[in-house]
């Protein structure tokens, strides 16, 4: 039960993992480059349920939100990448700036979101407790972004030593 849903097969697999009194998870980012906050991130939202169910940014949709330089991997490999963890069941890609489509079609249990948000602020807050689901708000991993990864590998590349 795991892979990259499309817009056709999202509500199918929603609908047959609730019929198995599964609980649904999301959450949703860019997720370019992969680092120790993603993943603690991800087995954190996993434990929230049964089923996590990762909205990803398409391609298009990172170029508007970080600017043409990114995304550096395509969403066809961040896409592969996150399916290879043990904690993510399934991706779906989306081409909009916030995931408020993705959580109509899944309409989760729980939506986690890194805690430098708040509840009270998240376009999906709404969405979310309309169906009866809630918002989680995570932890951040101090240090770990990937804007971080980007700056120290710019770095890096610079450095004589290379």
């Amino acid at each position: 039960m795991q892979g990259l849903l499309t817009t056709e097969d999202i509500k199918e697999f929603c609908r047959t993992a609730r019929e198995q009194g599964k609980r649904i998870v999301t959450t949703n980012g860019c997720f370019d480059i992969l680092h120790v906050g993603h993943i603690r991130s991800l087995q954190q939202s996993r434990s929230f349920g049964d089923i996590l169910i990762v909205g990803l940014n398409s391609d298009e949709s990172v170029k508007r939100l970080k600017g043409p330089s990114r995304p550096i991997n395509s969403q066809d490999d961040r896409a592969e990448m996150l399916l290879a963890l043990s904690s993510v069941d399934a991706v779906y890609i989306f081409d909009q700036d916030t995931p408020l489509e993705f959580l109509h079609l899944v309409r989760p249990d729980v939506h986690t979101k890194g805690a430098d948000y708040k509840k009270e602020n998240l376009a999906e807050t709404p969405v979310v407790e309309s169906y009866g689901g809630r918002i989680e708000l995570l932890p951040l991993v101090s240090g770990r972004s990937t804007t971080n990864v980007v700056e120290k590998a710019g770095q890096t590349a610079k450095s004589p030593n290379c």
